[in-house]
């Protein structure tokens, strides 16, 4: 997809902030510093439309972006974040756990996973929720600019075991410095809407 337009349109805490559109919605879920704002930027052909900072717990809001007048992205807190009171991560779980589980407009959740690292016990947690609720996911394994080529396949049937991918899941290969993946990203995206 050539991306023509994108813009944040709102940071939300509750429903009653979504943008009130019949829109098509994917949600991008992935733990603290995982490369969800870098992700967007890549995607997006944008520098810094998403914020992108060193430091893990930036994104505190469901962040909407509006994309080609056709569908939002949805950024989340991340998760697997410790430096913050259990109440304000209690709070982000709220927060999430309502937009997943009653928004309409959602097609697929995004769950962006480090390929250089078996995905970690949170990033499980999140992959089980999603099929809990049968809430369909696209798992962006990230950061494969950082493995040597040879070694990907191996990475990915680390990521796919660990994670016990449902069959009708897919896996993008991906890297936000290279745009390795980027147009199959954008392929299977479509394909939910």
């Amino acid at each position: 997809m050539k991306v023509v337009s994108s813009e944040i349109v709102i940071s939300a805490v509750k429903p009653e902030q979504y943008p009130e559109t019949d829109l098509p919605e994917f949600a991008l879920a992935g733990r603290s510093n995982v490369g969800k704002s870098s992700f967007i930027n890549k995607m997006l052909n944008r520098k810094a439309l998403a914020r992108i900072s060193s430091k893990p717990g930036k994104t505190q809001t469901l962040n909407f972006y509006l994309i080609n007048e056709m569908l939002h992205f949805v950024d989340v807190p991340g998760y697997g974040y410790a430096k913050v009171s259990k109440s304000e991560r209690a709070a982000w779980g709220r927060m999430i756990e309502t937009y997943f589980t009653s928004r309409e407009q959602l097609r697929a959740a995004v769950q962006i996973v480090d390929l250089r690292h078996p995905p970690s016990k949170d990033d499980v947690m999140m992959y089980e929720f999603f099929k809990h609720h049968e809430i369909p996911c696209i798992i962006i394994a990230t950061k494969a600019d950082k493995i040597p080529k040879g070694k990907w396949q191996k990475h990915l049937k680390i990521v796919r075991e660990t994670l016990d991918l449902d069959k009708n899941d897919q896996m993008v290969l991906f890297s936000s410095e290279t745009g390795l993946g980027k147009d199959e990203a954008w392929s299977v995206l479509q394909s939910f809407m």
